[in-house]
């Protein structure tokens, strides 16, 4: 299932790193380590490095999931695609199972069993049944380990995703988020696109994707996380399915694909659009060169002239915080503030409608159809901002519109952040996160992914405390950083980011916007 970024934030999976309470080693595993998190949180690595974590949470069924290391960041100008290419190639025939049987045996779980592509992660997850959770797991050791990547199944994946990727393209409020991170992060790492570019399928084939998983499908970056069953009963599944997978070697030279079946080249394309697979002999690896690159904001605008488009949208951010970054929990409560949706939204309190965006926005302009806050948050950067769609005559006055929302979180001034909104705007955020942990499969990524980035599970309850700590003057001061880094002291994420605004647009009369970027520095002081 592919995974298009949508306007929100989530600090669940993405939260800033914290010490463990204790660590202890467990018996039976000699070299293996084990940190003691929290009184329901426990992670075992196993010798070869895999990472094994689960948390005690009672019910009647449990979720388990694996988590690599992987997506589109670690991909280069070559591989472009290949993860989008990989979830869609998940739970086809492998050495055990046809595809028949697979599909079979997925359906005998009574649950879904699911592959996803992210920019930093490619995760396989599923909800069972305790009794199923071996199976479960052997399916996704299965497809992650011992693919067959038959020349049949990769040709009709890239008929279904040449089918999605133009169905995407013609919807704007998917794709536009998508644009946005290429512009944002022109050619490098978070810029590389998450949906698979149509010029790149018939450049991808089995060589490919064997080199890609080759590079990234590492021991080291893996993680195996369950919500609900004992940890010791994960721990030993995943012995069974992953501990003889060899661990890395620091001497390691870079992969190739050239023992690799090349009988799969061969296979005539489907249907009239050909996706004949022109591939290498060998697969050169990317990975020195990509393991350890930052992200590297750029800025920049991009306008996307549509006469027969209806509304005009337009996207405006700015580079925003890693995970790491102490303030991250201040930007993520600053997106909650800002808020917005659309202009109808069914329901009462509770679902937003005091936020700025819609007490400042799309209850006083009709013309305004959509406005929200966006917060895209990463390991080493980020994408703060707010997205809007309007009717063309509006377009004119959008963008200080826009703007002034934006200048708003800087400072104490008229118009600015009230305590009572900055109140609401905590409470929000908390809710959200405690309740998005009431579904296990949300758990369960939570738990994996925490355990992908810092090593260990930072309690919901510490994610809350250092919520309730922020201040108006904390917002401000982060706000500052984000959209005004010329008077910041220290530059985001590493000081390699350009400070420049990042302007995203598709419709009619574009030209009614106006200079953006000038209105934003020279009329608002926002970006370089």
């Amino acid at each position: 299932m592919m995974r298009i970024p949508r306007p929100t934030t989530s600090l669940v999976s993405r939260i800033p790193a914290v010490k463990p309470t204790s660590s202890i080693l467990r018996k039976g595993y000699a070299s293996s380590s084990s940190h003691t998190l929290s009184p329901a949180s426990v992670v075992t690595t196993l010798p070869n490095k895999i990472r094994v974590a689960t948390e005690a949470v009672p019910g009647h069924f449990h979720a388990v999931g694996v988590y690599v290391d992987a997506g589109s960041r670690f991909e280069s100008q070559r591989t472009s695609g290949i993860s989008h290419l990989l979830d869609r190639l998940a739970f086809k025939s492998t050495n055990k199972h046809s595809d028949e049987e697979m599909t079979r045996l997925i359906d005998s779980l009574g649950s879904q069993v699911t592959c996803s592509s992210s920019r930093e992660t490619i995760m396989y997850q599923s909800t069972v049944f305790p009794e199923s959770l071996p199976l479960a797991l052997e399916l996704i050791s299965s497809t992650i380990r011992h693919p067959l990547l038959l020349p049949e199944e990769i040709l009709a994946q890239k008929e279904a995703a040449s089918y999605e990727i133009r169905e995407i393209w013609n919807k704007p409020e998917l794709i536009l988020p998508e644009i946005f991170h290429t512009i944002a992060f022109q050619n490098n790492t978070l810029g590389m696109p998450l949906l698979c570019p149509e010029s790149q399928l018939p450049r991808l084939g089995e060589q490919e994707v064997r080199g890609f998983m080759s590079d990234w499908y590492r021991p080291e970056r893996i993680v195996v996380a369950g919500i609900g069953m004992p940890h010791e009963e994960l721990v030993q599944l995943s012995q069974r399915f992953f501990g003889d997978i060899p661990a890395t070697s620091t001497s390691t030279s870079t992969s190739t694909s050239s023992t690799l079946h090349t009988s799969s080249q061969q296979q005539q394309p489907l249907g009239s659009k050909s996706f004949a697979t022109v591939s290498n002999v060998t697969a050169p690896s990317d990975y020195n060169d990509l393991v350890d690159a930052k992200a590297v904001y750029t800025g920049g605008e991009y306008y996307i002239e549509k006469p027969e488009d209806q509304l005009v949208h337009l996207h405006i951010g700015f580079e925003g915080l890693g995970i790491h970054d102490p303030d991250i929990y201040a930007l993520a409560t600053l997106q909650t503030l800002l808020g917005g949706g659309g202009s109808f939204s069914a329901g009462g309190p509770g679902k937003g409608m005091y936020t700025r965006l819609y007490t400042k926005v799309l209850n006083q302009h009709y013309s305004v159809d959509y406005c929200a806050g966006f917060h895209h948050c990463y390991a080493d950067s980020g994408l703060f901002g707010i997205a809007a769609s309007v009717y063309p005559q509006f377009a004119p006055r959008i963008v200080d519109v826009m703007a002034g929302q934006l200048h708003a979180l800087t400072g104490q001034m008229f118009g600015g952040i009230e305590q009572k909104e900055f109140m609401r705007a905590k409470n929000m955020l908390k809710s959200t996160l405690v309740m998005a942990l009431e579904s296990k499969l949300t758990a369960v990524e939570d738990l994996g992914r925490q355990v992908q980035i810092h090593g260990h599970k930072v309690p919901v309850e510490e994610m809350c405390a250092k919520i309730d700590e922020l201040t108006l003057e904390d917002l401000w001061r982060t706000a500052n950083r984000v959209l005004r880094p010329a008077s910041s002291s220290s530059r985001l994420n590493y000081g390699l980011g350009s400070g420049k605004a990042t302007i995203v647009a598709q419709g009619p009369n574009l030209k009614a916007l106006g200079d953006v970027k000038r209105t934003l520095k020279d009329r608002w002081g926002l970006g370089l």
